[in-house]
């Protein structure tokens, strides 16, 4: 790897202490332990005195404000989303272009003129209070809303009047990983919440579904349903469509696996039934009639299908399950309920694919999409006529369709307009063998006219975890970067959910080396191809695709000129120590476990940095109030890189203030963000003015 051309850079002290662990006879040295501690003192000195090297860094980017600039002018677009019906009323969200939050709108009559609702950007002067999820009443009369602060994962729930627009007293707290599922006599909703927490970085354990009345305080929340023998199992209630029903589903870990309870809700003194509870395959809720249920569940089927449950002929524990639509060759993403049709989702290649089906299972055909790319939507009440999806591609920004149930035919609703122009731009899908022999989607997107001379800048992306797939979506971002010439690849590796269960657990615990096999596969096959070559390419990723990132970088430093890992998970011996970690050890396994701690340990990005190896130029970004992948992990990380680099290329770390995980994130910080991304691309990858040319 040709070194980047910058003069090395004199980074800040990091203290190194002699902390160590002994892991099943293996000891391993911690020396920035102390650096866990977001709120020390030295903690802050550190973060400070980063920050302020990596803005002298940015400062000397001649390039920047010109991107900018350019990502500016992208962005400010009209955006909205599928509408919502409850009652008369409809409901979407809006953004006019550059707010830093989208506005919900109601619309309470067909003929009506659309009025804002929500406004979450008169909460903040600088837009870090977000929505942070909405759950409507029956009547469409009231809604009740959560906010979040500056990205946390923690949020407070307030319920607001839709005719007035006025909030009433209802104010609820610590509540995190939960919507709210109202009761239909529209009196109050169900909720899941912890105790009250300390720290940022605090383990969250022993949650606990209530029922909130409206006019009532907190405190007077009636208690549904706790485990207190189970610290680890979370509750999320749902309403059947019917309102009958009370459905409990129990998760304790990110696995797709679920439990399921039940409680009837026309009955006060019902008990909470046991439906399912072996946590043996996921179970999501399509639709009820009566004791008549049908989930989507890869229960004996890897990619998914659709059965029913009789309550009826069940017993605790026993249920009485048959299959309505059996596993297909594509993976089963999603199904809605709509009349007597049920309209499902597949994943063709990790690209959408429609069908339609009757309550017997039977294919009544497949609705014709827009184009190659990714669909969301086709649900709405059980009574509608017409419903609403959005498709959206690499260069297809998300354009609402309303499609008619009876006559099969879709109709646009609502199509952005931005400043460039889409048919200059291609996206390929091609098939690449991984190191086990294994065929691995990818999608390739550049501007038309691009030549395959192995001198093309280009950003690899990934995730490849939690059964989360990567399907074509928009990215203005993404735009910016293939407008100044760069070619924007996303792999979709194992461990993530396109091709089923399947895949996704051969990228996980003892098999998670697939995942970076498969990502550092993609960059030897686009170099092969001669799309990119070694001092072009660059590999990005957050959270998980951030340990991805970590991992591939240092096991094949070799291999890239940049990279780019975001909020990522990089001290893997310990990530279950903190806020929601604990979850996530069904993807990863734990170092308490001896053969799964061997396993963390052999690619751990923190662990595995080693000193005097040249690494790549290197941009990592995390934010102190992050509490999903507390910034300890980048800290850590930073300072171990920093002191191993013993090439040229930079080593940076930015650390965004107010900010959290990404979720709610303000379109100004995210313009910011984009902006210094590719600004430390062009530098460190050498990429000429001429490149830097802007479609008009």
């Amino acid at each position: 790897m040709k070194p980047a051309a910058n003069a090395r850079l004199v980074y800040p002290q990091a203290r190194r202490v002699a902390q160590q662990d002994d892991y099943h006879g293996t000891t391993v040295h911690d020396p920035y332990r102390w650096l866990e501690d977001p709120d020390a003192a030295d903690t802050r000195t550190w973060i400070e005195a980063q920050n302020k090297l990596t803005g002298n860094y940015l400062a000397g980017i001649s390039a920047r404000q010109k991107i900018k600039a350019r990502l500016t002018e992208l962005w400010n677009f009209e955006k909205r989303s599928a509408p919502s019906q409850r009652g008369q009323r409809s409901f979407f969200y809006q953004n006019d272009g550059l707010q830093n939050q989208s506005v919900l709108y109601v619309l309470d009559k067909p003929e009506a003129k659309p009025r804002a609702l929500l406004d979450p950007n008169t909460l903040s002067a600088d837009g870090t209070v977000a929505l942070a999820g909405t759950a409507i009443s029956e009547d469409g009369k009231l809604i009740a809303y959560g906010l979040s602060t500056s990205g946390s994962d923690w949020q407070e729930w307030k319920v607001r009047d839709v005719e007035s627009g006025a909030d009433l007293s209802d104010h609820l707290r610590w509540i995190k990983f939960s919507g709210a599922e109202w009761t239909h006599d529209n009196a109050g909703f169900f909720y899941s919440r912890y105790n009250e927490s300390g720290k940022l970085e605090d383990t969250n354990y022993y949650q606990k579904l209530y029922y909130h009345r409206l006019g009532t305080p907190q405190s007077e929340d009636v208690l549904i349903y706790e485990r207190s023998d189970e610290k680890t199992w979370g509750f999320g209630g749902l309403v059947t469509s019917d309102g009958k029903y009370l459905l409990i589903e129990v998760w304790e870990s990110t696995s797709p696996k679920r439990r399921l309870l039940y409680k009837e809700l026309d009955k006060p003194e019902a008990p909470v039934v046991e439906l399912l509870m072996k946590n043996d395959a996921a179970y999501s809720y399509v639709g009820n009639d009566g004791p008549v249920f049908w989930f989507h569940t890869d229960l004996e089927a890897p990619r998914g299908r659709l059965v029913s449950i009789d309550l009826a002929q069940s017993k605790a524990g026993a249920a009485a399950i048959e299959e309505v639509i059996a596993q297909s060759a594509e993976t089963l993403e999603g199904i809605s309920l709509v009349g007597k049709r049920f309209f499902v989702s597949y994943l063709k290649d990790a690209h959408s694919q429609v069908k339609e089906f009757s309550l017997e299972g039977k294919l009544i055909k497949e609705i014709k999409l827009p184009g190659l790319g990714s669909v969301s939507g086709f649900g709405a009440r059980r009574e509608a006529e017409t419903i609403f999806y959005t498709f959206s591609s690499f260069s297809v920004p998300a354009t609402v369709y309303r499609y008619d149930i009876e006559s099969g035919e879709s109709t646009l609703h609502f199509q952005p307009k931005l400043k460039f122009d889409p048919q200059k731009y291609v996206t390929k899908q091609v098939f690449y063998t991984s190191k086990d022999g294994t065929q691995v989607p990818l999608f390739i997107s550049y501007r038309k006219g691009l030549k395959r001379n192995g001198k093309n800048a280009t950003y690899l992306y990934g995730y490849g975890g939690f059964g989360n797939s990567m399907t074509p979506s928009f990215s203005v971002n993404m735009l910016s970067w293939m407008e100044m010439g760069g070619i924007f690849a996303q792999a979709c590796i194992r461990g993530g959910g396109e091709y089923g269960e399947e895949w996704h657990e051969a990228g996980t615990k003892l098999k998670k080396q697939n995942v970076f096999d498969d990502f550092i596969a993609a960059a030897e096959w686009l170099i092969a191809n001669r799309y990119t070559g070694k001092d072009k390419l660059a590999i990005g990723g957050g959270s998980n695709g951030g340990l991805l990132v970590g991992a591939c970088m240092t096991q094949r430093p070799d291999l890239f000129a940049a990279a780019c890992p975001a909020v990522g998970v990089l001290d893997m011996l310990r990530f279950h120590l903190f806020t929601i970690g604990w979850a996530w050890v069904s993807d990863y396994g734990s170092a308490k476990d001896a053969e799964e701690f061997r396993a963390l340990y052999a690619y751990s990005p923190l662990h595995n940095l080693k000193p005097g190896r040249l690494y790549p130029a290197t941009w990592i970004t995390t934010a102190d109030h992050d509490d999903r992948v507390v910034p300890a992990h980048s800290f850590k990380f930073a300072a171990a890189l920093q002191a191993a680099q013993a090439g040229q290329g930079p080593c940076l770390i930015q650390i965004e203030t107010k900010a959290g995980h990404g979720a709610g994130k303000p379109t100004a910080k995210i313009i910011e963000a984009a902006a210094d991304k590719w600004g430390f691309l062009v530098k460190v990858l050498e990429i000429p003015a001429r490149k830097l040319r802007h479609q008009k």
